[in-house]
């Protein structure tokens, strides 16, 4: 069996199917992709592709397979897929991807579906391609097809269609093949080692349960070696983003091509125009030809920045702003508006355009949020199963640093200008007056189901809340699964479905939805409530869990929103009332003065 030489893991053997479809133009676009797309102006060293990555993952996925004891069959399936997993990704990386979410008007339709992100352009490459190619196709067999369209689930992460949730969570899941070859290629290439992968521990504390992927071990040192690995994985989880992803040249180099090539589309085409070529860019261009697209189409603005881009001549990052030198309300505004695109493209052209005004030089502003928290990884220690960041405190504090992780740079496209380095002040009070205008226009066009949980919060919390001789006395939810129910049901009412917009499964023996899991952590990590953890015993371990009270800035913010949602807020008090005897809570006591103060 021929291979390949990689920098990270030597010699990996390769397949004649595998070197078939390596041959393929699919595939050789992504030899001219980086992974980390203009990273390489903050980090010189980060000019590895696609490719590399691509390669990487099959060696993990292979490994990861093995010692699983999958069948002949279903390892050939767990390669291809991990090969096949960014085949629909786009020139420079998520840049595009950010495009679309930012401009609806862009997204490719096919057969009645708008594609958004490179999962759905992978999933539609890998099922009409390969099959139809005579000589992969005599490779697989009679029903190359069907063949290739389980290969595509899993490749683009659709484990919930999967008949075995496993092949799929090798490739998709908080801890799989792609997480592990990243971290460790994007560390090697960038010089950043800042938390360590050691592959053979974290594969070795794997094994399947009923069919999905499970950390555990069988004696008391393996369970906490089990532990041990999966946290240090998150911890380069949590650097990766801090280090890499937030770094203000990478961001300020990001920023200047999204600028160029949306101005570049708006001025393309017919909206038709506009489409076909977005697909184009997820499915034959290279980093190359998106840089000469708007060279070619971009006006002399557009063209400028792209030249800079070429010669290296990043914007300055004249203002940043995280989540330490933002307060709750804000951090919670932003946190909402960076995750609905076109909300985000308002407030960054709104915030550049008054300051532009204000201070006579056109800046560029980018907000971003980390994602990818652990949401679903579940762990066996002993009898008990349970979920990763609720056996280990470390994962769970982790979490919440990677949910709490928001960039919001200003850039200066003038090389020197003093008055805008100054000017840190004058932008915090646009960011905090800007934001909320932004959240109330969105609120007219789109429910907000983070808004929705909070509000649940807030109900509970006026429901139980008393205040007395100096002392507010609150409640203290106790069981996470119980809000999970309490969500779910009032999903489940006509007049709240969109608000409540979950989606539950049962696979772990109870109602869970990992989106809803997140917008917990979201809650928590920007202020708005306060998780306590306790320990307590079962079965003669001890185990610990997570408690939640709303914070001052989290009731403040609460009411601000509850004007917009009165409707809502009624039939959310109705349902609480009826069956307020089964909220289990505790009552947590705090002087009124404190408590209001504890901003």
């Amino acid at each position: 069996m021929p291979s390949i030489i990689d920098p990270i893991h030597g010699h990996v053997a390769i397949s004649e199917l595998e070197q078939l479809i390596i041959n393929t133009p699919e595939m050789g676009r992504l030899r001219r992709i980086q992974q980390l797309g203009l990273a390489d102006l903050a980090f010189p060293g980060a000019n590895h592709t696609r490719f590399e990555h691509s390669i990487g993952t099959l060696f993990i996925a292979d490994k990861m397979a093995n010692a699983f004891g999958l069948g002949k069959g279903d390892i050939v399936k767990v390669r291809l897929a991990a090969l096949l997993h960014d085949i629909g990704h786009c020139a420079f990386s998520h840049v595009v991807e950010s495009v679309l979410k930012r401009n609806p008007a862009f997204q490719p339709e096919i057969k009645g579906r708008k594609f958004l992100h490179h999962e759905m352009f992978t999933k539609h490459i890998v099922s009409n391609s390969f099959h139809t190619k005579d000589e992969i196709a005599g490779k697989v067999g009679d029903d190359a097809k069907s063949f290739f369209n389980e290969i595509a689930l899993m490749a683009s992460g659709d484990i919930g269609s999967l008949p075995k949730p496993c092949l799929g969570q090798i490739i998709s899941n908080d801890i799989d093949a792609d997480r592990i070859d990243f971290l460790l290629r994007d560390s090697y290439h960038t010089g950043v080692s800042l938390g360590l992968v050691d592959v053979d521990q974290i594969v070795g504390s794997m094994s399947l349960n009923d069919g999905n992927m499970i950390l555990g071990g069988t004696l008391s040192y393996d369970e906490d070696m089990a532990l041990t690995a999966a946290e240090s994985m998150l911890i380069a989880r949590a650097h990766h983003y801090s280090a890499i992803i937030h770094n203000p040249k990478t961001q300020g180099a990001r920023a200047m091509l999204l600028h160029a090539l949306e101005s570049s589309l708006h001025r393309y085409g017919t909206p038709n125009d506009i489409r076909k070529t977005v697909f184009e860019f997820f499915t034959s261009y290279n980093d190359s030809d998106l840089l000469n697209f708007i060279e070619i189409h971009g006006d002399e603005s557009a063209k400028k920045l792209i030249l800079n881009i070429r010669h290296g001549r990043i914007c300055n990052a004249v203002s940043r702003f995280n989540h330490k030198n933002l307060n709750p309300k804000t951090r919670m505004a932003l946190s909402t508006i960076a995750r609905h695109g076109n909300a985000k493209k308002m407030f960054e052209d709104e915030l550049a355009k008054r300051f532009a005004a204000t201070y006579g030089a056109p800046v560029l502003v980018d907000l971003d949020v980390a994602g990818g928290i652990p949401k679903s990884t579940r762990v066996k220690l002993g009898e008990d199963e349970g979920f990763f960041y609720d056996e280990s405190a470390l994962a769970n504090g982790l979490v919440r640093g990677i949910s709490r992780q928001i960039s919001l740079c200003v850039f200066s496209r003038k090389e020197d200008n003093p008055a805008l380095h100054e000017a840190s002040h004058d932008f915090l009070l646009g960011i905090q007056k800007l934001s909320p205008e932004l959240l109330r226009f969105i609120r007219n066009e789109n429910y907000l189901p983070i808004e929705g949980l909070l509000l649940v919060f807030y109900s509970i919390h006026r429901m139980f809340c008393t205040e007395e001789k100096g002392v507010v006395s609150m409640p203290r939810l106790r069981n996470i699964a119980r809000i999970y129910r309490i969500v779910r049901e009032l999903g489940d009412m006509d007049k709240l479905t969109n608000l409540f917009d979950y989606r539950f499964h049962d696979r772990y023996g109870f109602y869970y939805s990992d989106k809803l899991f997140e917008d917990i952590q979201l809650l928590v990590a920007m202020g708005m409530v306060d998780e306590d953890l306790r320990y307590y015993e079962h079965k003669g371990r001890w185990k610990q869990r997570y408690e939640y009270v709303m914070t001052n800035d989290g009731l403040e913010y609460a009411e601000h929103i509850a004007r917009y949602y009165q409707p809502e807020l009624k039939i959310i008090g109705t349902y609480l009332g009826l069956n307020k005897h089964s909220i289990p809570r505790d009552t947590v006591s705090i002087a009124s003065r404190r408590y209001k103060k504890e901003k």
